[in-house]
């Protein structure tokens, strides 16, 4: 059978199955974050699957391979006063056993935890190769 054709035939869901997906789709998340707290570049890049699309209104950025990052992005975010960036939100609106997509609402932080900027965004998280990796992100 063809991959269109896998896809298009629908699988039996098991409560299980997608609530185990949910929180290790999750915890793909969270350590995504805590490396962007850390400064971490490469950090964050474990936690993505590649290629990588972002979609930033109507426009898409794919990057190809790990170390895609611009070098200076958090000299850039760090002269907006940022510090941190904190969940608020992290709602599975979408889920299967190898895929699971988020409406993620985050905030960036400053000193004394002041918030700078709120946001809401779009992320989908998939099992591949037997590891979660953020595919997607749609700001």
């Amino acid at each position: 059978m063809s991959r269109i054709a896998d896809a298009l035939i629908s699988q039996p869901r098991k409560e299980g199955d997608i609530a185990a997906a949910i929180a290790q789709a999750t915890q793909c998340l969270e350590n995504f974050t805590a490396a962007f707290n850390r400064q971490d570049l490469q950090g964050m890049d474990a936690c993505l699957h590649f290629p990588h699309q972002m979609w930033s209104g109507a426009q898409l950025l794919v990057w190809q391979q790990p170390g895609s990052h611009s070098r200076d992005f958090f000299a850039l975010l760090s002269a907006t006063g940022w510090t941190h960036t904190r969940y608020e939100a992290i709602s599975p609106v979408l889920a299967s056993a190898d895929k699971v997509h988020f409406v993620v609402d985050y905030t960036r932080r400053g000193l004394g935890n002041a918030e700078l900027s709120r946001h809401q965004n779009l992320w989908m998280v998939v099992q591949r190769d037997g590891r979660w990796g953020i595919v997607l992100r749609s700001y």
